[in-house]
């Protein structure tokens, strides 16, 4: 814009009146022009405005100076006191945008000195168009720009000021932006393009717009600028799936990168704002390390277990993002599909146990609970049990069954069941599981003790200690604990009269069965006692059993010889006939033993004797026989000292003397005192001469009977003797019993005694032998001389004894009847 004209001189010349008025009441002179006059140009008369006289301005050499170092703009006409420029003075170069402009000068007069000052005020006049500081201002704005978006534009610039600077800002008419002007609260004004409508650089990619800045002088100025807009491509488009929401399928345990489904979005942007990569938006925890989806192809892949009973279904978000970041999202809802892979889980629910054996069949004694966490068809279960147990499964509710007894349970058969439960699901193939129930069969005291054997025989020697063991007695309980506890009692009972306990006792704890006191085995042979067994149940079961106690024999009782006798005052001599031949009979030890079984087994031994070998003696018998023909040269007076040994371990024995006389008759004897022994004292050989000569009638009248009487009854012989003497008792054992039914007297014998009245010269005759059969036991020795009597009174009652069983004849001597062996 061009500079305006200064005004004209009329003006002047009113402000120079203006300034002289000013200078009469302020003292000093100012003056105010416009910047950029002429130079020449009068701004006021000074010596009119001083009153000063302009004649004189010469002689006092009157002129301006500038205030300081400033520069001189104005100066003095000395002939008409005129102050006039003589400098170009631009307001805007002296003061810049400082609203007041004052310069200072001084007008100086010498002769006298003199000085006033001068205050000149510049004035701006609109000498200055807007300004910017480019020619062209560019911008890039992508077409995605937001309508309201705002862009400053640089502001121009004006050396004037007030009215004369920058007043406003346009721009030409488009479609897209408008101008927005702005005041700074510290003055000036500045722009912004405003979008007004969102741009698109597929309709057009370039803008030019020119931005026009006025001031307010007059005439007015003006400064533009040409805007240069890019429209940059946006990334106006977002990725597009080809489905919102994807569905898939998928079995559970499929195996690792198993591709699920494949997800796809497209984008109608180019280049980078094209390219779509893929992501899960936001994954829960569940989901989490289980899918993978490939980043650039969009693959969903598994990349974890999968399990249908822990999650039946996912449902994720997928997300799809092009270069600069625009994204778009879809759905993604994977069905997991049930494989029976769980095999069905037994729990115990409640059971009693232990169960009493007298439970009765039918009788809850569990709770089975069956779960499957399969779904459908693979979680239908089936259970069952084994078929060799009391108990069954009962169908209850839902998944739940009753363990219910089936038949009587007995603890003594079977105290423990192994139970096992079979649980099958229906799924295919299918899957199964057991669980085994431990049940114990509580005890209840259902059972009596049992002996061991029906019944007990002990057998204990005699003589033994008291307190020795018998034996032992076991019974057994197969009831539990102190239902099987058993104890051992003895029943009341009687031996011989005393109580049973004085006998034996018993042990409570182990049966084991003492002796009290020591048997006698001649006294007592056997007795049984009654045992008890008792358990400790309650209330208590028992039972018994009888104890046979056998004492046997010890060899405690040495032999008793009965004939002939080993002590005594009498003497007895056996007759021996001449004509006896080899192996006949001629006499008989007779001998008991108290003791049984083989302790009584007696045998004979000759010790000692006259002549050794005429006569011979049974071993087991006890016979005397000769061993050859008496012979004339056989001394007439024999002696025999005999031995009688039982079989016992150790052996017992007794002895005794046996004297025999080889002769027909008592007449023939010389001398009868010589047939004792040769240590016996010599009175008894008178003895013996005296007794034998008195009854030597008697003996022979005595013998002429017997003959007679076995003539004529032709029965068996008797034993006649005169009935003033009979056998003394130390024969005859007053105890003596035969033990079991087995003597030591093997054969019946007759014989003749030839007796002196209290003489032991006294002869005991062997007439004959009958039958090796034996007498019973109960049958007992007969020695009283009532006895003898009754033999006498009734000869043939008294000759022997029959016993209807055997039909066996036993000989009586004197009236005794003995069994022997």
């Amino acid at each position: 814009m061009g500079h305006k004209a200064f005004p004209s001189l009329g003006l002047a010349t009113f402000l120079g009146v203006f300034l002289v008025a000013l200078q009469t009441v302020c003292g000093d002179v100012s003056y105010s022009f416009a910047e950029e006059m002429k130079r020449g140009s009068v701004v006021g008369n000074i010596a009119k405005d001083l009153g000063l006289e302009a004649g004189k301005l010469t002689a006092r050499k009157a002129r301006i100076d500038a205030d300081g170092n400033s520069k001189r703009y104005c100066d003095i006409n000395l002939s008409t006191g005129d102050i006039f420029v003589v400098d170009r003075i631009d307001r805007e170069g002296l003061c810049g945008k400082k609203a007041s402009c004052v310069l200072k000068q001084e007008l100086v007069l010498e002769n006298p000195l003199e000085l006033h000052r001068i205050s000149v005020h510049v004035q701006d006049i609109n000498d200055n168009s807007p300004q910017f500081k480019k020619n062209t201002i560019k911008f890039e704005i992508r077409e995605s720009a937001s309508k309201g978006s705002r862009y400053r534009l640089d502001e121009a610039h004006d050396a004037d000021i007030g009215q004369n600077a920058i007043q406003g800002y346009s721009i030409e008419a488009n479609e897209n932006f408008k101008l927005n002007v702005i005041s700074k609260s510290g003055g000036g004004k500045y722009s912004e393009l405003v979008l007004e409508k969102e741009l698109d650089r597929e309709q057009q990619q370039q803008l030019t717009i020119v931005l026009v800045a006025t001031d307010g002088g007059s005439p007015q100025r003006s400064g533009t600028v040409v805007i240069h807009v890019t429209v940059l491509d946006a990334n106006d488009n977002t990725p597009v799936f080809s489905q919102a929401v994807y569905k898939a399928s998928l079995p559970e345990n499929s195996p690792l990168d198993t591709v699920v489904v494949t997800v796809s979005a497209t984008d109608a942007d180019e280049g980078v704002n094209g390219d779509v990569t893929y992501e899960f938006d936001h994954i829960s925890d569940e989901s989490n390390n289980v899918f993978t989806v490939d980043h650039t192809t969009g693959e969903v892949k598994v990349s974890g277990s999968i399990d249908y009973e822990e999650l039946s279904a996912y449902e994720m978000q997928i997300t799809a993002k092009d270069g600069p970041g625009l994204v778009s999202s879809c759905t993604l809802i994977i069905d997991i599909t049930d494989v029976n892979d769980n095999a069905p889980l037994t729990f115990i629910k409640s059971l009693t146990n232990p169960i009493p054996e007298n439970t009765p069949p039918g009788t809850e004694v569990g709770i089975i609970n069956v779960q499957d966490r399969d779904s459908e068809s693979n979680r239908q279960v089936r259970c069952s049990i084994q078929q060799n147990v009391p108990f069954k499964l009962v169908p209850s509710i839902k998944n739940y069954y009753s363990l219910v007894t089936t038949g009587q349970l007995d603890r003594e058969l079977v105290s423990d069941y192994n139970i096992t439960i079979s649980a099958t699901d229906e799924g295919s193939p299918p899957l199964s599981s057991s669980k085994s129930v431990q049940l114990s069969v509580a005890d209840i005291n259902d059972n009596p003790p049992v002996f061991e054997e029906q019944s007990y025989s002990a057998y204990v020697s005699e003589n033994n200690k008291a307190g020795s063991t018998l034996c032992s007695v076991a019974a057994r309980d197969p009831d539990w604990r102190q239902n099987g506890t058993v104890i051992y009692s003895l029943l009341a009972g009687e031996v011989q009269g005393a109580p049973v306990s004085s006998y034996v006792s018993v042990n409570g704890d182990t049966g084991v069965i003492h002796a009290v006191r020591s048997f006698d085995y001649e006294q007592l042979r056997s007795f049984k006692v009654q045992v008890m067994a008792r358990d400790n149940g309650s209330p208590p079961l028992s039972s018994n059993v009888t104890v046979s106690v056998f004492i046997s024999d010890v060899n405690d009782n040495s032999p008793q010889i009965l004939y002939p006798t080993p002590e005594g005052n009498s003497f007895m001599t056996e007759l021996v006939p001449k004509a006896a031949h080899g192996g006949s009979l001629v006499s008989k030890v007779i001998a008991v033993d108290a003791d049984s079984g083989q302790n009584a087994w007696l045998s004979y031994h000759i010790v000692k004797s006259t002549d050794p070998g005429l006569f011979t003696i049974g071993v087991h018998s006890g016979e005397i026989r000769t061993q050859r023909d008496i012979s004339e040269s056989d001394s007439m007076k024999q002696n025999l000292i005999v031995a009688v040994k039982d079989n016992g371990q150790p052996s017992l024995s007794a002895t005794c003397s046996m004297y025999l006389l080889i002769s027909d008759n008592l007449a023939e004897v010389p001398e009868l005192k010589d047939i004792s022994y040769d240590e016996k004292n010599s009175k008894l050989t008178s003895y013996l001469i005296i007794a034998l000569v008195s009854v030597s009638t008697f003996f022979l009248t005595f013998i002429i009977i017997i003959l007679g009487v076995r003539f004529c009854r032709r029965r068996k012989p008797r034993l006649l003797f005169d009935g003033a003497v009979a056998i003394p008792s130390a024969y005859l054992p007053p105890n003596y019993a035969d033990v079991d039914g087995t003597g030591t007297l093997r054969s019946a014998y007759n014989y003749d005694a030839y007796l002196t009245t209290g003489s032991r010269t006294s002869d005991f005759k062997f007439v004959s032998s009958y039958n090796d059969n034996t007498l019973p036991a109960d049958q007992t020795l007969r020695k009283s001389p009532t006895d003898f009597l009754e033999a006498f009174d009734d000869p043939d009652n008294s000759s022997q004894v029959r016993i209807p069983e055997s039909g066996v004849q036993y000989p009586t001597y004197f009236g005794v009847q003995r069994e022997h062996t």
